[in-house]
């Protein structure tokens, strides 16, 4: 007999193929990039240097200036600026090399200064771990051996070699050889961006060829959403960055530190590496505080000044400018930024927010690659009705509760029970009767949802001048705790706008004849689908048969679309009114038809 395979086996094997192959995809790409390295480094700068300089060039495009012309302009710009910034550098830190040893007293004196001293206990502890040390050495190495007289026959002739002068050809290949490979790399990144900038518009419909036609939507999307996002990125992360050097430029003349524009200028461009760039700017005027002035006020007030315009650019300023300019996670790019500075380097370390927005943007179009954006991105994985059952799960009353402030602070009360409270009770009687909810974890959901309403009573003031229906409305739960908290939301709604309520708890249909309810009553019952729509039905046709001048309104709270007929089968069998949420019900709370 033949071997046959079932459509849930074959269809599990393809998913472990196409799993494979992804795994596969992914390991390849890792290797393509960092052995090719050489490569790419100089074309993702380009890229990112295009980013930048596009819209200066678009602009001088609009004035009639050509595309050719325009680049050129802009190229020669940069070329012009970057030279005498460089020059600039160069001859302050040299000019500051030549004034370091007028400043040896003082260094001597902070060394000096922060040796441990002679005195008290940290000297008695400083002379007491020396002695143990020179003890310890003396019995390890122990008396020398003598020396055997060595015998000669003759005395030997001293040997000197002599290193020549260097030429100076020599001397000057020695001098540019540092130097010679960031500038080869520099006019390699200025030619490619110059190309890109040119033939952008062919590079980008070259691009969308070799995804084909058949993803042109979706390609679209994804080019523009990672243009946008790395253009504004990048142009506000050099406006920061050059106000963030004009702030340490006027904070450090203010203290008194010589070069103050060479320190904020080296500040603006080494903020460009992430973490370690701040870092290093603030070592090198931290350094010469210390040799310039005697006292330790002066580097004191350096360190905060970095730290405190750190601290409001890095959690304020960048936060509130960025926004959702890249769409990454704080974890997300320092994981990636780690990621990258492996792969290729110092220049990974540089590129590593452009290269990130490109990942998480791809894995927002791509389906195959979506643990990308859920992994790297910002936006929250967890919708709000999730998050909260997910803590109600882990009984943690605590976060549960931070979860529903999080949704008040922008959205009225009406929205967290309707999208929110009413939400988590269906998945948590979905779970209940698949038999996955433990008791101990049911009883809290229900108990933690019932305090979480009751502290929010206070949460909106009455509604005023709202006219409260005539007669009282009786509320009673379909079937079962679920039901009971559902009601519970709606009854507080209820009493918010003046209504008289009258909530009981689920089985008591029998009590409710003792409250002799009339015309001008209304009976409501809460259920939650589709476990107790069922159990809603029989209520509402023994309610209507028991109180048939009585108005009925049956809320089925979060019922799924596409089963209409139902809900419609369930008001004409009983003459009752259905709704299907919260803000449906309150408006048809003052308009129930008296039933005939």
């Amino acid at each position: 007999m033949l071997n046959r395979r079932s459509p849930s086996q074959a269809l599990r094997t393809t998913d472990e193929w196409s799993t494979l192959a992804l795994i596969g995809t992914l390991v390849a790409t890792l290797a393509v990039l960092y052995l090719a390295k050489d490569i790419f480094i100089p074309f993702a700068l380009a890229l990112a240097l295009s980013f930048i300089l596009a819209p200066l060039a678009t602009w001088l495009q609009s004035i009639h200036l050509g595309r050719v012309p325009s680049v050129m302009v802009v190229m020669i710009a940069v070329v012009a600026s970057t030279a005498a910034v460089s020059w600039m550098v160069a001859n302050q830190l040299i000019d500051v090399a030549d004034h370091l040893p007028a400043y040896r007293e003082n260094i001597h004196n902070k060394i000096q200064g922060i040796r441990a001293p002679a005195t008290g206990a940290l000297g008695r502890v400083e002379r007491s771990v020396a002695e143990i040390g020179k003890e310890l050495a003396g019995r390890e190495t122990g008396p020398a051996p003598a020396r055997r007289p060595v015998a000669t026959t003759a005395n030997p002739l001293p040997v000197e070699v002599v290193t020549p002068e260097p030429s100076p050809l020599v001397y000057l290949r020695d001098l540019t050889r540092p130097f010679l490979a960031p500038i080869g790399m520099f006019g390699f990144v200025l030619i490619l961006t110059a190309f890109i900038l040119i033939k952008r518009e062919d590079l980008r419909n070259r691009l969308l060829r070799l995804v084909g036609v058949g993803q042109l939507h979706a390609t679209t999307q994804a080019i523009d959403d990672a243009t946008q996002r790395i253009s504004r990125y990048l142009v506000l992360q050099f406006a920061v960055n050059g106000a963030m050097g004009v702030a340490i430029t006027i904070g450090l003349a203010a203290i008194g530190v010589p070069y103050a524009a060479l320190w904020g200028v080296m500040a603006a461009f080494l903020r460009l590496v992430p973490y370690l760039g701040i870092v290093c700017a603030t070592v090198l005027p931290l350094t010469l505080s210390l040799a310039v002035f005697d006292g330790w006020l002066h580097p004191a007030l350096v360190l905060v000044l970095f730290f405190v315009l750190e601290m409001i650019v890095g959690n304020f300023v960048e936060p509130w400018l960025y926004g959702a300019h890249t769409g990454i996670s704080s974890l997300g790019l320092l994981v990636s930024t780690i990621f990258w500075t492996m792969l290729w380097g110092y220049p990974g370390l540089i590129l590593s927010t452009p290269l990130t927005v490109c990942v998480v943007v791809l894995g927002r179009y791509v389906p195959q690659l979506s643990f990308l954006h859920i992994a790297l991105g910002d936006e929250d994985v967890l919708s709000t009705e999730i998050h909260l059952y997910q803590r109600l799960l882990a009984m943690d009353h605590v976060e549960a509760r931070a979860v529903v402030e999080e949704f008040l602070k922008d959205r009225p009360l009406v929205d967290l029970y309707e999208q929110v409270i009413i939400p988590t009770l269906i998945l948590a009687e979905h779970d209940r009767h698949l038999g996955t909810l433990e008791p101990s974890r049911e009883d809290f959901i229900f108990l933690c949802l019932n305090e979480i309403i009751a502290e929010l009573a206070e949460h909106e003031p009455p509604k005023e001048d709202v006219p409260a229906p005539e007669g009282r409305i009786f509320l009673i739960p379909a079937k079962d705790a679920a039901d009971e908290v559902s009601g519970a939301l709606f009854a507080q709604l209820l009493e918010r706008d003046g209504c008289a309520v009258i909530s009981l708890p689920a089985g008591s249909s029998a009590e409710l004849a003792l409250l002799e309810p009339t015309a001008e009553d209304l009976i409501c019952v809460s259920a939650l689908p589709p476990f107790a729509f069922s159990a809603a039905a029989k209520l509402c046709a023994q309610l209507r048969a028991r109180f048939p001048k009585v108005k009925i309104l049956a809320g089925i709270w979060g019922f799924p679309e596409g089963r209409e007929q139902m809900l419609q089968r369930l008001e004409k069998s009983s003459r009752i009114t259905i709704a299907t949420s919260l803000t449906q019900a309150l408006e048809q709370t003052a308009n129930v038809p008296v039933a005939i």
